[in-house]
């Protein structure tokens, strides 16, 4: 791998993957905790209008996955919270409607249709930057209001009556975990993005209940996940994205194997 790194892409890939956990692992676990996984697919596959939009205008589809993004982020959380339909089906509702408009807005512009799965090896370095930017705002915000989400992640009670804005702590941690989802599109695209997202933070829960400890064990997976992905994809000649969630999921089978197995001895 250490000779692979003469070649620019690749470079890009491993810093595109570093960055990539690092905001993973901050989000993740509060992902986990608050159960909110599916929340968090309908975001990313809303995301995909965007893209289809910053296509057919010919601008960068982050930028229009970002927009995307964070407005089904808001709206999921204003109506889940403000009306009385089932969550299911408001997700259910914009995931879809985000991806139909994707598909007509792709549909309408000229070129190929973009690739729902990823490809890190293909990340450049306008992206790089972008990412990096995405990430120093999702760490600021959870550092500035670290106590307040851990209030609200574990007792929302409790958070009400110290005075904490639950509601807005939520609308706030929807909008973070949208950025996140943006940042992951690059690395394993729409379609996988839950699975990064979640598949650390739920090994670390497997041994600490400490959300800051969870978070430094979920930076520390991702990586390892990453790397070992990308390497795999280049000798295998395979789907970079796809690959370094196989072995994530590879690895949480692994873990709650073991852990089962302690639980009957």
């Amino acid at each position: 791998m250490v000779e692979l790194l003469q070649f620019e892409f690749l470079r890009n890939a491993l810093i595109a993957g570093v960055l990539a956990s690092v905001v993973c692992g901050i989000i993740g676990p509060y992902v986990v905790v608050n159960r909110i996984v599916f929340i968090s697919g309908g975001i990313s596959h809303a995301a995909f209008g965007g893209i289809g939009l910053g296509y057919i205008l010919g601008i960068n589809p982050i930028w229009g996955a970002i927009s995307f993004a964070l407005a089904s982020a808001l709206g999921m959380g204003l109506v889940v919270k403000r009306t009385r339909l089932p969550e299911d089906t408001v997700i259910g509702i914009l995931w879809a409607g985000g991806m139909a408009l994707g598909v007509i807005f792709i549909g309408l512009s000229p070129g190929y249709a973009p690739d729902l799965f990823g490809n890190i090896l293909t990340v450049p370095y306008s992206d790089i930057i972008l990412m990096l930017a995405l990430c120093s705002i999702v760490i600021s915000v959870v550092f500035l209001l670290y106590k307040e989400f851990l209030a609200t992640s574990f007792d929302e009670e409790f958070a009400t009556v110290v005075g904490v804005p639950v509601r807005s702590m939520y609308l706030v941690l929807l909008c973070l975990i949208a950025l996140t989802v943006v940042v992951l599109i690059r690395i394993v695209g729409i379609v996988l993005v839950i699975a990064l997202l979640t598949i650390p933070a739920a090994i670390s829960r497997q041994f600490t209940r400490n959300l800051k400890r969870m978070m430094l064990l979920s930076v520390v997976l991702g990586v390892i996940f990453t790397f070992c992905g990308l390497w795999l994809s280049v000798v295998l000649d395979i789907a970079s994205g796809a690959t370094i969630i196989l072995v994530s999921a590879a690895s949480f089978l692994i873990c709650s194997l073991k852990g089962w197995l302690r639980r009957r001895r």
